[in-house]
């Protein structure tokens, strides 16, 4: 049984994902949880109705006694999140996560400053570019570090792609940056599987005050 049971990254046929919302809320239901976030990505959304995709949530999410919450997750361009003013104001929480393939460390850091100056609560996935385009320093990650603690936006622990490492969790924790737990799920069956996130956090120090969410837990 997790300690901290929820999942503030799934996805559905709304975007790349199967299933429905109705059954993302079903599967976390029957696992127990207590939050669970629905978070399309935008360029779907955007094209095929986000009023619709954001009624269908608060809709299903009236129905059931856990925290369902309306969400997606934004692509991060040079020019910043792919989400629109009035579009964040519909929303709970907008997560950044980089999509675009980069040469350097440098390059990706990059954009994930640039959502942080943006309108976003959470960035995704961080670090699923560093093996393959190298890691960057102390300093570097300092600076991200430090900009995410001036602007309040938190990290997710994404079990899908084991992201981001123990020592980068335990800086957050440090600087009273908030943390989520996130399957990254892309069919129901998938919704909840968070262990390692709840284990890595675990590992890092981390405690319910640590949470974004840790409040409604």
């Amino acid at each position: 049984m997790l300690e901290f049971p929820h999942d503030a990254h799934t996805h559905t046929a709304y975007s790349d994902g199967f299933g429905s919302v109705y059954d993302n809320i079903a599967v976390a239901e029957r696992k127990g949880l207590r939050v669970l976030g629905i978070t399309d990505h935008s360029h779907y959304l955007l094209d095929r109705g986000l009023n619709r995709y954001v009624r269908e949530i608060r809709r299903w999410g009236s129905e059931t006694e856990l925290t369902v919450l309306a969400g997606v997750e934004a692509n991060i361009t040079r020019e910043g999140i792919d989400v629109p003013h009035w579009a964040v104001k519909e929303l709970d929480y907008v997560i950044a996560s980089v999509h675009e393939w980069v040469e350097t460390p440098g390059e990706y850091l990059t954009l994930v400053k640039r959502a942080l100056e943006d309108e976003v609560s959470i960035i995704g996935h961080f670090g699923t570019s560093f093996s393959y385009v190298g890691f960057p320093t102390e300093e570097e990650l300092g600076e991200i570090l430090e900009l995410a603690e001036a602007k309040g936006v938190a990290f997710e622990i994404n079990s899908s792609y084991h992201v981001p490492d123990v020592a980068f969790l335990r800086e957050c924790i440090k600087r009273g940056i908030k943390l989520t737990f996130a399957s990254d799920a892309h069919s129901p069956g998938e919704v909840g599987r968070v262990g390692w996130s709840e284990r890595v956090f675990r590992r890092a120090g981390g405690r319910r005050e640590d949470l974004l969410f840790g409040e409604i837990l």
